[in-house]
């Protein structure tokens, strides 16, 4: 073994060579940043060696996985460097410390406050003069509503995350000049997912956080006052109406505040925070589809295990076909069925690309699945056929 292996600094807790002898046969460690790359050849097939080698890493505060990395080599009498690509287990610290400002998530977070008080002057009606007018008016409440209701849900990846360590990004928000002002946050998960518990937890975190945070946003939009329509827009032939399709949960809430979700007077109009909330349990519908990567994969793939393959292959055709039937057999017009035939065709991507496979695959147990089963209900009070729709 090369004489590379150094003790202290980051690399001293973790596992030494000769505890991976009867996997991977170690030819060299080395340092590169804050991983620990044990280059060698696997003497075990990649799934077997990830989990005879993680227990290891995982008790001594480390992330592995099996990888092929670059390696750089002096020859000792040419002095020429070699280059090669070479097996090597690599170790990273699995903590999920922040060392620095994440400036890219400041950015994208601060561009998304931007983007959705434009939005929110939209709803409130409140022209902008010049750029200083996004931070006057009550603009600013669309923007909380809708940012805090995206944060609680990718929060509660993340917490789960930290606390099964498993490594993940702080949220990432999406700006978009629009009607909502956001695509939406994602978080990204730089760890491997140790079993079905923690896969589960982590999935489920998001959308049941989200949701608490979507209904108590639509509860304070429902009791807050309707705003004025001015009279600009009441008399404009060009005019563009958003109508609404309010989900059960929504319709639920507004039957036990009694509040109405709409009036009948056109000079009245619902207060747009409940459009905050509203954003909440479309994201929680988009989210719990049960494919790949979003958390409704992650949840059947902790709940079903290698089934959850057949039921993603499932989620493209029942969207396409929701897709063709609004446009054939509805007057709901063009944007219902593009918008569930853009997410049959981005499900299709992500049942091609699979799910998170975590490094132990024993099934949950009976409490995470009916809690499993019920965010999946809840999901369901969520979901409407026809989300929006234009009206010129």
């Amino acid at each position: 073994m090369s004489n590379e292996y150094v003790a202290g600094g980051p690399a001293t807790d973790a596992p030494a060579p000769d505890r991976l002898a009867d996997v991977f046969r170690v030819e060299s460690v080395r340092r590169d940043d804050d991983r620990i790359l044990y280059l060698g050849e696997p003497l075990v097939g990649a799934d077997e060696l990830e989990r005879r080698v993680y227990p290891a890493f995982r008790e001594a505060g480390y992330d592995v996985r099996l990888a092929t990395v670059q390696d750089t080599e002096t020859d000792p009498i040419s002095g020429v460097e070699l280059r090669s690509r070479r097996r090597a287990l690599v170790a990273q610290p699995a903590d999920g410390r922040i060392d620095s400002v994440p400036w890219t998530n400041v950015v994208m977070l601060a561009a998304t406050v931007l983007t959705t008080l434009f939005a929110g002057s939209v709803w409130y009606y409140e022209p902008l003069t010049g750029p200083l007018d996004l931070f006057t008016g009550d603009k600013w409440k669309f923007s909380v509503a809708v940012l805090s209701v995206l944060a609680v849900h990718e929060l509660g990846h993340y917490v789960l995350s930290r606390y099964h360590r498993v490594n993940a990004s702080l949220p990432y928000f999406i700006p978009i000049p629009s009607f909502i002002g956001t695509l939406g946050a994602v978080i990204r998960m730089k760890g491997r997912i140790p079993d079905r518990k923690a896969l589960f937890d982590i999935g489920v975190a998001g959308p049941l956080a989200g949701l608490v945070a979507a209904v108590v946003v639509s509860a304070v939009g429902l009791l807050l006052p309707p705003i004025a329509v001015p009279e600009s827009v009441l008399g404009s032939a060009n005019a563009v109406e958003i109508r609404f399709g309010y989900p059960p949960l929504l319709q639920f809430l507004s039957t036990v505040l009694d509040r109405p979700l709409s009036y009948a007077d056109p000079s009245r109009a619902v207060n747009p925070v409940v459009f905050g909330g509203w954003v909440g349990m479309f994201v929680t519908v988009l989210n719990l589809l049960p494919v790949g990567q979003l958390d409704g994969g992650h949840l059947v793939r902790a709940m079903a295990g290698d089934r959850a393959e057949t039921v993603a292959a499932l989620v493209p055709a029942a969207l396409f076909g929701l897709a063709g039937y609004l446009y054939l057999f509805t007057d709901v017009g063009f944007n219902a069925p593009f918008l569930w035939g853009f997410w049959g065709v981005f499900s299709l991507g992500l049942a091609y690309m699979g799910s998170a496979d975590p490094v132990f695959d024993e099934p949950l147990d009976a409490k995470r699945m009916a809690v499993g089963v019920l965010t999946f209900a809840l999901g369901a009070l969520c979901f409407v056929p026809v989300p929006f729709e234009l009206m010129s």
